[in-house]
């Protein structure tokens, strides 16, 4: 009888791929009557049902006259930043911005955009933004590109200038 040269045992020679002659047949299960069947699985539903009850109160609160901005947040001139939303500026400080799609770096310096949200306002109340103004800038002339290029930044006020 000639020994198996591989490094395998000699029972996993036995069941080897290689040589289909070899292979033992599969014997028959021990329950041949048992079905695992995947279909149609029925769960029980659950419901539920909650004991408490809740009780609204419905008398009038103290009456609260519309936010005034100016007066809430200090008379810092928000409702003045606000109204500016929709204006045309053009960049005069010296920025560069690197998330434009496709543009490794793009020099925002003499750009026109508008402004699109004044953001230092957040629900009411006022959040400490470093760059407060949120401003849309659309240009045409980009290299490779087909149709203009949209990209937001976010301006402090002294970077930009409005224009008429």
């Amino acid at each position: 009888m000639a020994m198996a040269t591989s490094s395998s045992p000699p029972a996993a020679a036995h069941f080897s791929s290689r040589n289909p002659s070899l292979l033992v047949p599969i014997p028959a299960p021990a329950f041949p009557n048992v079905r695992f069947t995947t279909r149609n699985l029925h769960f029980p539903s659950v419901k539920c049902s909650s004991d408490s009850t809740t009780i609204v109160d419905k008398s009038p609160g103290p009456v609260a006259d519309p936010p005034d901005l100016d007066e809430n947040l200090g008379g810092k001139g928000s409702k003045a930043a606000m109204a500016n939303v929709g204006s045309k500026v053009r960049v005069t400080a010296p920025l560069k911005v690197y998330h434009v799609p496709k543009v490794p770096e793009f020099d925002l310096t003499g750009r026109t955009g508008v402004i699109k949200q004044y953001v230092a306002i957040h629900k009411g109340k006022e959040i400490s933004a470093n760059l407060p103004y949120k401003v849309e800038f659309v240009v045409e002339d980009m290299d490779g590109r087909k149709g203009p290029l949209k990209f937001f930044a976010h301006l402090r006020e002294d970077e930009f200038e409005f224009l008429g």
